[in-house]
């Protein structure tokens, strides 16, 4: 018997903690502490300390299977390859889309993007990055001219004040809430407003329950709170911002009184006074986020409100301070580094720029690719498909599950079943397999060589630990066969995942001096320009990513949520994770040991609402909105705030997104997951 330990980084969320994946006679059967982990310190989360368990499930995919009258039949590669070559080329490129995936490495998002803009010549590359963090891209790319976390995780313990607002990082981010202990160790405070009191609000020495979308109300009262007492940091807005006088002209109407603010949101005057001082009189002060703030209509506005926050206060480039959008998936940092969206190519050089087109042909070595225009999103091909059948007629799908994943599922199906020929490719049957005409078996995060970036732009390693499944390829080979396929051999002739490595630093600036030795053992933090640089824990130290280096204050004004509670559906639904669980349940509901811990969904209902309505607790009643109607065990508590209901998306038997809309932010095209309107019934018995 030969046991070994590979040293690995974690599949699930965007923290990058690192493990190690121990192996029996080649296979992995448990995962183990790997001390110097230069994020968690060899500390775990649940789903972490499981993460071996969904890897050798029996259900795995193992071999190719293609649907014939209605059925998979299992396939050789050459016959999934020649079929799916002779479809895509059948098509234009304008009628073909893909969409790469926040679960595979560097090298796999940058190979998609690459195959679709080479070998399929379409635009139209995206991923779930626009379902979670594409509010955060947009909003503070136009601040700061990067749109990325903007310290480091370990930089959160030092800070003096803590607002963490739109995400329950307790459960959601584990090992980063261990920089809030920190933080509260050494003295700093911690503000948490959040609709529901997590196990973060229960951290909070201020917690501010609020109605979902009041965000950008609930940040302006700040700044007016801020400014009106003169607690604004004046030299840091004169020497690094521009535009100051047209934010105070906003953020100073009568709209944004404390008292006002209250009336809105439903927050205490007196608890945003006391926030206000707190984060203006730190000698530090970082803001978190995540999705609570993205996931809206108004979703830019929001990342772009929490940044004029810091800004007013200086609380920029410096140990402590920052916007931290905490990003969900693995490497949904990465994937939108490597270019798996519709308006960039790595490194977000715009598709849209002649010089960037340019290059990237010099670089890979062809005369022509996909037209320099911005491609579809994710939630627009969706859109089309159902709304515009025919424009779109094939689609080829790593690594995701839209439907479980998007929005108003239903029209999700509706647009899948309109496509002509789909393509999954996946390491289960998902949901969304279960509709293509072609599944291709991939290995998961255990079986192979690549990178990821986390949350803080650290790019870590996977190291292969065992052999995938059957027949079952990396996605890295399988792109490259299939470029290979298509016409394009020299551009998609790599051996290897560190190959692929290599073009990305070739042709992406933030990772010029990136390579797989200097990864070795902590990892690198973009930007990292040269073979010699050490790489970057902190942006925007002297100036910012701007042409003149200034960051740009936003006067935003509070719109409400594209839905609104009305007499029929009296109140505000909400979405969001368990710690027990991971999105669509694809890894985790095969992992026994969590699986065990919330095997089921529930809507949250405030006591009297409950009360009101009839409703026990456990009770199993009918949430209903204008999209359909869901059945789903009721849990009556106090810990969410009156009028306010909550569901986790992650159960096909109690699908959350059956519910929800698919109204778009106009910007980044991201939908509104965090408030819709709702109505809740008994269920009368027949």
């Amino acid at each position: 018997m030969e046991i070994k330990y590979v040293s690995t980084t974690c599949p699930y969320c965007g923290t990058g903690c690192g493990f190690n994946l121990v192996v029996r006679d080649g296979r992995v059967f448990d995962v183990g502490h790997w001390q110097r982990a230069p994020v968690n310190g060899g500390k775990l989360c649940p789903k972490g300390r499981y993460a071996h368990e969904f890897i050798n499930s029996s259900d795995r995919l193992t071999k190719p299977l293609i649907k014939k009258d209605g059925k998979f039949v299992e396939a050789t590669w050459d016959e999934a390859y020649d079929l799916i070559a002779e479809k895509f080329r059948s098509y234009k490129p304008a009628e073909m889309a893909c969409l790469s995936s926040a679960r595979t490495s560097n090298e796999e998002n940058y190979l998609m993007q690459k195959f679709a803009r080479v070998a399929l010549k379409t635009p139209n590359i995206d991923h779930c990055a626009r379902l979670c963090h594409s509010s955060t891209v947009a909003g503070l790319a136009a601040v700061f001219g990067s749109g990325a976390m903007t310290n480091s995780i370990k930089d959160i313990g030092e800070s003096k004040c803590i607002f963490v607002l739109g995400s329950n990082t307790f459960e959601q981010h584990p090992l980063i809430a261990r920089s809030i202990v920190r933080a509260k160790q050494n003295g700093g405070k911690v503000i948490v407003a959040d609709p529901r009191y997590t196990p973060t609000a229960r951290q909070a020495d201020l917690y501010m329950p609020f109605v979902s979308g009041t965000d950008v109300a609930i940040l302006n009262g700040l700044m007016q709170e801020i400014i009106k007492s003169g607690r604004e940091d004046k030299e840091f807005i004169q020497k690094r911002t521009k535009d100051f006088e047209n934010l105070k002209e906003v953020v100073m109407k009568e709209d944004y009184s404390l008292e006002n603010v209250s009336k809105t949101s439903g927050i205490p005057a007196e608890s945003l006074k006391q926030a206000a001082e707190w984060i203006a009189t730190a000698d530090v002060a970082a803001l978190i986020y995540s999705m609570g703030i993205t996931q809206h209509t108004t979703g830019v506005d929001n990342v772009k409100s929490t940044a004029n926050l810091m800004m007013l206060t200086g609380n920029l480039g410096k140990p402590g301070a920052g916007v931290n959008p905490l990003r969900g998936q693995n490497n949904v940092q990465g994937a939108c580094d490597m270019g798996a969206l519709p308006n960039v190519y790595s490194g977000y050089q715009k598709v849209t720029d002649e010089p960037a087109q340019k290059k990237m042909k010099e670089m890979w070595g062809v005369d022509e690719l996909a037209e320099g225009r911005v491609g579809y999103t994710v939630t627009e091909m969706i859109n089309i498909l159902a709304d515009r059948p025919g424009e779109l007629k094939a689609m080829y799908i790593m690594g995701e599950n839209p439907m479980l994943s998007d929005p108003d599922i239903q029209h999700a199906e509706e647009g899948l079943r309109n496509l002509e020929f789909l393509v999954v490719q996946d390491i289960f049957m998902t949901e969304t397999a279960e509709l293509a005409d072609v599944v291709l078996p991939a290995a998961c995060y255990a079986e192979k060589d690549g990178t990821q970036t986390n949350t803080e732009r650290r790019v870590q390693r996977w190291r292969k630990a065992q052999d995938p499944p059957g027949e079952a390829k990396p996605d890295w080979q399988i792109l490259c066969e299939l470029g290979s396929k298509m016409g394009y051999p020299e551009q998609f002739a790599f051996e290897s995942p560190e190959a692929v490595f290599n073009e990305i630093a070739a042709v992406t600036p933030s990772y010029h001096g990136m390579s797989y030795p200097r990864l070795d053992p902590d990892g690198l933090h973009w930007p990292c320009p040269t073979e010699e640089h050490p790489g970057t824990a902190i942006l925007h130290r002297e100036t910012f990513a701007m042409p003149d280096g200034l960051g740009v204050f936003s006067p935003i004004e509070w719109k409400p949520a594209a839905e609104v509670p009305d007499a029929e559906y009296p109140f505000v639904l909400t979405t969001g994770r368990t710690i027990w669980q991971w999105h669509t349940g694809t890894m985790t509901r095969r992992s026994w040991s969590l699986e065990k811990e919330a095997p089921i969904g529930w809507i949250e209902i405030n006591t009297e609402d409950a009360e009101a309505l009839g409703i026990t607790d456990d009770e199993v009643v009918r949430a209903s909105t204008r999209r359909g109607s869901v059945d789903i065990p009721a849990k009556v508590t106090d810990e969410i705030i009156k009028g306010v209901m909550f569901i986790p998306f992650h159960y096909k038997e109690h699908p959350a997104n059956k519910l929800t809309h698919n109204a778009l932010d106009p910007i980044a095209k991201i939908p509104e997951f965090k408030a819709c309107a709702v109505k809740v019934e008994k269920i009368e018995e027949v």
